[in-house]
């Protein structure tokens, strides 16, 4: 036994570190801004899970279910599918909806990696109030890069999914603090 271990041990040994590969690692993205306005005003804007005017990049929202998170027992909960201004669609699901503690879940259910380069990828977004006048928006995202396997493409790597991801949400939230923040 020790004689196989040892045999085993060498061979392991020998291999380059990318031989002990095993696939992409979950990435985290969290981004947040504090908005100078109360928080029932910032879920106004965002806590429509049927409406995405709020992202820059959206074009047009559809949507089934209002804001009803699937059972469990079913694909019955609300739905949306976004196209966007260069012509991608992204379509998702709602997994949790609480408008009292301003907060959602929802994840992607299909999306083309040269729109968006991730997979098996779940958001969360909540609003917190800080004093009567100010709030924060977070958004917070978990997602495997655009290519599954080892030796991505550099365009759906690691860093890719994540720039882009970060982008997207560092874009969308200053857009959500100027259009609140301004009025508009």
């Amino acid at each position: 036994m020790l004689k196989r271990l040892a045999i085993a041990a060498a061979i392991l040994g020998s291999l380059p570190i990318a031989a002990w590969a095993h696939g992409p690692s979950r990435q985290k993205v969290t981004e947040s801004v504090e908005i100078n306005a109360p928080a029932d005003k910032v879920w106004a804007v965002v806590g429509n899970f049927q409406d995405m005017s709020w992202v820059p990049a959206v074009a047009k929202t559809e949507g089934a279910g209002e804001n009803k998170p699937a059972s469990g027992t079913g694909n019955d909960g609300a739905t949306r599918k976004l196209t966007l201004k260069n012509g991608g669609v992204i379509e998702e699901t709602l997994d949790a909806y609480d408008a009292k503690e301003m907060t959602y879940s929802y994840e992607i259910t299909k999306v083309d990696v040269k729109v968006l380069p991730v997979n098996d990828y779940s958001s969360h977004l909540t609003v917190t109030a800080n004093g009567a006048d100010k709030s924060t928006l977070e958004w917070k995202g978990a997602f495997y890069r655009g290519f599954m396997n080892n030796d991505p493409p550099p365009e759906l790597s690691d860093e890719a999914s994540k720039k882009a991801v970060t982008d997207l949400y560092k874009s969308t939230l200053e857009a959500v603090k100027a259009k609140i923040e301004g009025g508009k």
